[in-house]
């Protein structure tokens, strides 16, 4: 969300191999351990003039998949956020 704030987009919705974020974000009031992260993710949320969250299970989406795994394998902790993929993702996707 924060990324996408830097970039002025107020449209969007994310999607997560998450059912249980899913449900965390749509009810809130039933997760009270995470009552301060709750109140950050509102206070980010407001931002947004449309935002949905929806899940999508992993063995549906093979390319975040790819980006996961892809991920893991790099040295240090990243972020990405583009339109384009990077190089070594492109490399992935075609073996």
């Amino acid at each position: 969300m924060e990324c996408m704030k830097t970039l002025h987009i107020s449209e969007v919705v994310f999607a997560t191999d998450c059912s249980q974020l899913v449900k965390m974000v749509s009810t809130p009031t039933e997760w009270p351990a995470f009552t301060t992260h709750m109140e950050e993710f509102l206070r980010c949320k407001e931002y947004f003039s449309t935002f949905t969250i929806q899940h999508i299970p992993r063995a549906q989406n093979t390319m975040a998949d790819k980006l996961a795994r892809g991920t893991r394998t790099q040295p240090s902790a990243m972020v990405y956020v583009d339109s384009v993929p990077p190089r070594w993702f492109s490399a992935q996707e075609s073996t």
